[in-house]
């Protein structure tokens, strides 16, 4: 990618164009519903960083990403905010969890491993880009390896090497220099040839391109070559010519494969293909090692002592185009151009969001586990101010990464958290839970909504459902009630809900298809009736 004086790709510059904070907003509302606090802080904080590589660069380097915090209960769309805005972004994006990292002289993971996981993402993000840019031309060399699998006696017509020499040594030979002192040159007599039917032209020194072999020795008569000067041209000709007819007239076999193979006819058909052999170390962790350079020194052992080869495997062409497909697009791409822009693009635009964050606070004075959760914290605090983190691609700088932290903060509240943590997120966004008319909106107004699914889902077995709008009401008013009565989980309440609305029909529907099945109000409170008179909702409600 290029990228302009001020420090933004081309890419970059038409998302800047696009990627106003008000069309942001707007994308985000097409899949999650309300929480426009939220949305507006992670559309400016967006916004500032394609904003900071703009400007000069001793000034860019001083501005820091505001980091964001968001508070509130579970299935708000804490989560689906984060990542759909780095996937509207084109930015490097995970999500980790801050329970399952300890504090260093404890096993576990350590918190750098969250920079090492968003780079491996950065760098499976550029190498796709990357491969799809040469896809037509792997797509070729795939076709011609596949060819070679199903017609192994049958190669494809191979243009032979034009202007190469062919040397042979002839022996030694030396002859006294003048004067008496009796020293003498010594030398190798070598033959060069050119090999016949190349349709070379003419070589260097005009040599018959298929006549016969020259010796490059003393005393040589030179005005042999210029003898056959113009017959080398007309043979050379005459060469190229009967080259191209049989490159269109030879191997019929191998073309009637060709055309059957873009036609799909051999889609099933098996080929043996070789694998890259790229043996699995066992998972496991070590205390106070970096465990990304022991994994790189275990696979090159692996490999030293045969474990990096490659096996043959059988396979049906619709997958041996995908494993050679994958392969050539490895050969063609620059891995160290991959490396270097996956990086570039880490330390500019990436995003980590770190969910949990409530449960490692640590509430009043505790000793014991408490110990644990605040060294987590302390440990995180370094990656969150920028540090340097080794990876097995490099070095990564954490300063402008943008880091968003996300808890319900039920039992701890934010002060909990160490102070030095606090002032890493100056952003505080409270998300609000969600009503019924929340759940009535998500039913029907986003892209992916749960009634949407259902339909194509069942659609795929001839059933045709058709939610009213009252049912779809009494769904919502469901879902806020069970929410109220019990744990309030978000928006993942519709999740089991419709789950129970539907279990009957989605297990009936290969034996009554086709079938066209109204929702209706009546049809909800028949299938949820149980819920309805039951107040302890928990024993059919997760």
């Amino acid at each position: 990618m290029t990228k302009d004086e001020k420090g933004l790709s081309k890419a970059e510059e038409k998302s800047f164009d696009r990627l106003t904070p008000r069309e942001i907003v707007a994308e985000l509302d097409k899949y999650i519903v309300g929480q426009k606090k939220a949305k507006r802080a992670v559309a400016v904080a967006l916004r500032n960083r394609m904003r900071r590589l703009k400007i000069s660069d001793e000034m860019r380097d001083d501005i820091t990403p505001k980091n964001i915090l968001m508070i509130g209960p579970t299935g708000v769309g804490k989560t689906e905010i984060a990542r759909r805005l780095a996937k509207m972004a084109g930015s490097p994006f995970i999500k980790v969890e801050a329970t399952k990292y300890t504090e260093v002289g404890y096993v576990g993971r350590d918190v750098e491993s969250m920079v090492r996981d968003l780079m491996a993402a950065g760098v499976q993000m550029v190498k796709l880009e990357m491969q799809a840019s040469v896809t037509s031309e792997a797509e070729k060399m795939v076709e011609e390896a596949l060819l070679d699998l199903l017609l192994p006696g049958i190669k494809k017509p191979e243009e032979a090497p034009r202007n190469t020499p062919v040397l042979r040594p002839m022996g030694t030979f030396s002859f006294p220099t003048n004067g008496n002192s009796g020293a003498s040159i010594m030398g190798t007599a070598i033959q060069i040839g050119i090999p016949s039917g190349t349709g070379a032209g003419k070589p260097a020194g005009g040599d018959h391109p298929s006549g016969p072999a020259h010796t490059a020795a003393p005393g040589s008569e030179s005005n042999k070559a210029g003898d056959s000067k113009s017959t080398g041209n007309e043979h050379g000709e005459e060469g190229a010519a009967v080259h191209e007819e049989k490159e269109a007239t030879t191997n019929p076999t191998r073309e009637k494969f060709r055309t059957m193979l873009r036609e799909g006819k051999l889609e099933e058909k098996l080929v043996t293909v070789k694998m890259s052999n790229n043996p699995q170390l066992p998972a496991f962790e070590l205390m106070g090692a970096n465990m990304e350079d022991l994994e790189s020194s275990l696979s090159g052992i692996a490999g030293f002592f045969g474990g990096g080869g490659k096996k043959e495997k059988k396979v049906p062409i619709k997958r041996a185009r995908e494993i050679l497909l994958n392969e050539e697009s490895e050969k063609l791409i620059d891995r160290d151009r991959v490396n270097d822009e996956a990086r570039r693009r880490v330390e500019e635009m990436g995003i980590i969001f770190i969910d949990e964050m409530d449960k490692i606070a640590v509430k009043g004075e505790h000793g014991g586990h408490d110990v644990s959760r605040e060294g987590v914290q302390r440990d995180i605090l370094p990656i969150v101010e920028g540090a340097t983190v080794s990876t097995k691609w490099g070095q990564v700088n954490t300063d402008h990464i943008l880091f968003i932290a996300a808890g319900a903060f039920n039992l701890a509240k934010p002060s909990d958290l160490i102070p030095e943590l606090q002032g890493r997120f100056p952003l505080r966004v409270e998300l609000d839970s969600l009503g019924k008319d929340d759940f009535l909106r998500i039913l029907l107004e986003p892209k992916n909504a749960l009634t949407k699914q259902y339909v194509e889902l069942l659609a795929t077995e001839n059933i045709e459902i058709e939610f009213t709008p009252e049912a779809i009401d009494r769904l919502a008013g469901l879902a806020a009630e069970v929410n109220s009565r019990l744990e309030n989980i978000g928006a993942r309440r519709l999740h089991t809900i419709m789950e129970a609305l539907l279990e009957e029909l989605s297990f009936e529907a290969p034996d009554i298809s086709p079938a066209k099945v109204p929702i209706t109000v009546d049809y909800v409170n028949e299938k949820l009736a149980l819920l309805v008179k039951d107040q302890d909702l928990g024993r059919y409600i997760l």
